[in-house]
């Protein structure tokens, strides 16, 4: 998990303590997300819960990007636990071999995949500690499952949404647990279910590391970042719209 000094100071020697978005303004700052990107979508290619949860245990460490590339041809014919274990460990390392730490990810695919035969009928269960129970499943794969597949209002936090929720003082915390708790409670209801897309997307093309776009940011007057950009970043990263499923 990211550290809170790499994310929240950027570049600074301590920790850049932001004042709190207020519950008016986090109202408000949720409804520019909505109104920017009214129907927001993961980025990962999947075809069913089964798939969604492979492409998510995939992606530790790795770009969505990386894990398309992989699982597009893999996924056109395995697509449910028993046609993996069918494909086998050693074709399924082959087949994710340009995503990093492929080879334990591949064993914990195939661990996986026996174990929801075994245990859940060849169904990616809807509870939290059944998915949590699975090789290589932690609590964010449980919550991009349980948000995406079952449509849960889970927020899984990832180094985007650690990045802006500690950045614009919408939920500080040292950790990505400690941010996910403050956002459960900070989120406003009717925005949860899609508070996760709304912010990691945002981190990833607006908000992010280096150098934020906060010129074209659509919540820029309500951030309480102090270093806020006054110029534009050399190349913007382009935003590839979603498909209906993925």
């Amino acid at each position: 998990w990211p550290k809170a000094r790499s994310l929240w100071n950027d570049r600074r020697s301590g920790p850049v303590m932001v004042k709190l978005l207020t519950r008016a303004e986090i109202e408000e700052f949720f409804a520019r997300l909505k109104k920017h990107i009214p129907d927001p979508k993961t980025e990962l290619q999947y075809k069913n819960p089964y798939t969604l949860l492979v492409a998510v245990a995939l992606s530790a460490q790795a770009t969505d990007k990386s894990v398309n590339k992989a699982t597009e041809p893999l996924f056109k014919t395995i697509d449910t636990p028993e046609k993996m274990l069918a494909l086998g460990v050693e074709k399924l390392t082959d087949a994710i071999k340009t995503i990093g730490l492929y080879r334990g990810k591949a064993k914990n695919v195939i661990a996986l995949s026996e174990i929801l035969l075994e245990k859940h009928g060849g169904k990616v269960p809807k509870d939290r500690e059944a998915l949590q129970a699975l090789p290589g499943v932690g609590r964010k794969t449980a919550n991009v499952v349980l948000n995406v597949a079952f449509g849960e209002p889970t927020i899984a936090v990832d180094t985007h949404i650690f990045r802006v929720s500690n950045r614009t003082g919408l939920a500080p915390g040292k950790d990505v647990l400690a941010v996910e708790l403050n956002l459960e409670k900070r989120v406003p209801k009717k925005f949860k279910q899609h508070a996760h897309h709304w912010l990691i997307l945002h981190g990833r093309y607006t908000c992010v590391a280096r150098k934020p776009l906060c010129p074209t940011c659509v919540v820029r007057d309500l951030c309480n970042f102090p270093d806020k950009t006054k110029e534009l970043a050399a190349e913007k990263p382009k935003l590839k719209s979603a498909s209906t499923k993925r």
